[in-house]
């Protein structure tokens, strides 16, 4: 699947930790499009829009928290 990414190559594409990727995904950000083992593949391109969302929202002062809440309602980031 060459669209797909693992955490490790997710989070050098995006200049941030794999924590990081992890806790967006914790926070519902990021969506796991697939499995291989215990490895968690994402969908690169995707990924790369939500996080450039995010990250607009982030300059114009949201907290992730507010972010997240956002998304549980229904708004699309």
């Amino acid at each position: 699947m060459e669209d797909t990414v693992s955490i490790k190559e997710l989070a050098k594409q995006l200049k941030i930790s794999p924590a990081t990727v992890n806790y967006y995904t914790n926070l519902g950000f990021f969506k796991i499009k697939d499995r291989r083992g215990n490895m968690r593949l994402y969908d690169k391109a995707e990924i790369s829009s939500i996080f450039e969302k995010v990250r607009q929202l982030r300059r114009e002062g949201y907290s992730l928290k507010i972010i997240q809440q956002k998304l549980e309602k229904g708004y699309s980031i």
